[in-house]
Order: structure tokens, then C-alpha cells, then sequence
């Protein structure tokens, strides 16, 4: 514990998923974590996890779509634990639609939350972020790498992410701070039952997954979970501007 111990990461999107399962792991090195979503009663589920075993979690209730609830999470944090080494931008929706179907109040609305809000969380974070030689890991998407019909503003919304990670860890390497995302396949959560996917169409989706990953099964959060806290851990402190596969090999592959 000792390597991360007493830091303080912020972690959006910390109610479900990716977001909750990095939570998890980074109190349990020790870490203080700020836990950022819009549902309070899984905030506080995941916050008693974390102090039930002895370990550090604040609640902050927000939605990062608006700048001003931006701003004030940055504040509750540094306020708080006076700063931030480690920002998680786990938050994010996944819809479906086509260059024919897709509606411009469904791109907004994909780009405010993937791309959009990472975006100002970093600007606003950074002095805090800078001081410490802190990092960003943001969570994009096999989708950001590879090209996949039918989820279009999805897709898109990722690639952007990507290269707002790449162009941001060139902007700030000289100042210390590391900007890299991860890219996983697709990962048992409630993403695409948030987007709209019912469970007998998403059991159907995960069955056919196996098929569509090399390594014949889908992921859990808890490992990527591991990748995340690895790259903002100091074991890589050589790594910046990455947008790292953990996804089964899904991205080495053609479409299926």
C-alpha cells in the first residue's frame, strides 16, 4: 500500500461499473477517494464499502454535464484532502444510432458526458494536478479504436476522447503530468442497459460476445479496474499519451 497510500483520487462515474470498481480498488491501496456520480444511494452504497474497511471515501453528488457542479467538485475534493494526484473520468453513456438515425440532441448528449465533461474536469483539476505531478485516466472504449456501425455517436465520442488524451499528456509532459486512457472491450455493467438494451436482448449481446473477443468471454470491471489503477500508480511512471487495449483481444480483430 505504501506506493499510493494517502493520495487522493477522483473518481467519476464511482457508482456503478468501471468507475465503482476503480473505487474500490484504490481505497483498498490506501487511497482517498472522491466518489462522483448522480445516484446518491449507490454513492453511499460504495462509500460504506470503502470505510467498512477502514478506508477513506467522500460522497459528492453531481452531474458533470454543468460546468458549475464541475467546479464545485473540484473544490469539495481539494477542501476536502487539499488536492488531487489522481484523476478518473469513468463517467459516460452509450447509445446506439446511425448517420440516419442519430438526432443532434443524441450526439450532444453522448458528447457532453464522454468527451465534453473529461474535458473540463481536466482543466479545472490541473493546478491541483500539476502541483502534485499528478495523472489522468480516462475510461474510453474499444469503440475509440475501431470502427462499429450502428453506435455512431458512441463511437465517435470515444475516438475524441482518445485523441483529447493524446493531445492533452503532449500539453502537460513537461510539466509532469501523465494523461493516458484505457480501452476496454465490452465489460459486464449497466452501460448498455443505461443505453437502452433490455436484459433479454443484453444476454443475447453477451453470448455473442464471447465469439467476438479472441479470448472467448467478456471482462469484468474489477480488471479493469487493475489497469487503471496500474497506470496511475508510480510503476508507470514512463507512461503517457497511451490509450491502452484490455479488451480480449477485441481490437486486433476484423468485424464480426
Amino acid at each position: 500500500m505504501d506506493e499510493m497510500e494517502g493520495r487522493v483520487a477522483l473518481i467519476t462515474g464511482a457508482s456503478s461499473g468501471i468507475g465503482r470498481a476503480a473505487a474500490l480498488k484504490f481505497a483498498s491501496e490506501g487511497v482517498r477517494v472522491a466518489l462522483v456520480a448522480r445516484n446518491e444511494a449507490r454513492l453511499q452504497e460504495v462509500a460504506r464499502e470503502i470505510r467498512g474497511k477502514d478506508g477513506e471515501a467522500r460522497v459528492i453528488l453531481a452531474d458533470v454535464t454543468r460546468e458549475a457542479e464541475i467546479e464545485r467538485v473540484v473544490r469539495e475534493a481539494v477542501a476536502a484532502w487539499g488536492g488531487i494526484d489522481v484523476l478518473v473520468n469513468a463517467a459516460g453513456i452509450f447509445g446506439t444510432g446511425t448517420i440516419e438515425t442519430t438526432t443532434l440532441q443524441d450526439w450532444d448528449a453522448q458528447f457532453n458526458i464522454n468527451v465534453r465533461a473529461p474535458f473540463y474536469l481536466i482543466q479545472r483539476a490541473l493546478p491541483y494536478l500539476i502541483e502534485r505531478k499528478g495523472n489522468v485516466v480516462n475510461v474510453s472504449s474499444v469503440t475509440g479504436l475501431r470502427a462499429f456501425p450502428g453506435i455512431l455517436p458512441y463511437a465517435a465520442s470515444k475516438a475524441a476522447l482518445d485523441q483529447l488524451t493524446h493531445s492533452v499528456a503532449l500539453e502537460l509532459a513537461s510539466q509532469g503530468v501523465r494523461v493516458n486512457a484505457v480501452n476496454p472491450g465490452v465489460v459486464v455493467t449497466q452501460l448498455h442497459r443505461a443505453g437502452g438494451m433490455n436484459e433479454e436482448a443484453y444476454a443475447a449481446f453477451l453470448e455473442h460476445s464471447k465469439t467476438s473477443h479472441p479470448l472467448g468471454r467478456v471482462g469484468q470491471p474489477e480488471e479493469v479496474a487493475e489497469l487503471i489503477y496500474f497506470l496511475a500508480s508510480p510503476k508507470a511512471a514512463w507512461i503517457t499519451g497511451v490509450s491502452y487495449s484490455i479488451d480480449g483481444g477485441r481490437s486486433q480483430t476484423c468485424l464480426r
